[in-house]
């Protein structure tokens, strides 16, 4: 979709977007999305949101991280929590959803169009008062992995539902 138009701007779940593309065997060129983004409407800002461990320098988000950042991309991200589970395995826990609904919150005044990233259902209650807000929101997850990576409700409560697989021509690195 194009709305050359119109302000947008882009929150990237990372964790969750990371888990859709795996899902699909698909390598994201953040580079190619963000400028297909940049096609499609007036981009003011692109957020990535990430929990990253602390004191881990050869941590496998830390080029990533690096890069987006000098590519046009805000990257907002806090230290992740390791802990044991009740079967004694090391997790870890970096939920960035809290971090994103209010920056969404924030912006909404001034921008017309915002997409999030993200096939999660907690993010219904942001998308409903973003549309209260006069705010068209747009999610990109993914319906075509077994099992499906969106929440129905949030599926449904978006003004526009993009799939991942259908940007795969133009925002794979191959």
């Amino acid at each position: 979709m194009n709305y050359s138009d119109e302000r947008t701007a882009l929150f990237i779940d990372g964790s969750n977007l990371h888990a859709s593309a795996k899902a699909l065997n698909l390598e994201i060129d953040y580079k190619k999305l963000r400028n297909e983004f940049i096609k499609r409407g007036k981009l003011l800002r692109a957020y990535y949101y990430t929990a990253l461990i602390e004191n881990e320098e050869n941590s496998p988000l830390r080029p990533l991280v690096d890069w987006l950042t000098y590519n046009g991309y805000t990257i907002v991200s806090k230290p992740a929590k390791e802990f044991t589970d009740s079967a004694g395995q090391k997790r870890i826990k970096g939920n960035m959803d809290i971090e994103l609904a209010i920056d969404a919150m924030e912006l909404a005044p001034n921008i017309d169009h915002i997409i999030i990233f993200s096939g999660d259902g907690d993010f219904q209650s942001l998308v409903k008062s973003l549309q209260r807000q006069g705010v068209r929101v747009s999610v990109v997850s993914t319906t075509r992995s077994h099992p499906p990576m969106i929440a129905d409700e949030l599926r449904r409560q978006a003004d526009n539902y993009i799939d991942l697989e259908e940007l795969r021509d133009v925002i794979s690195q191959n």
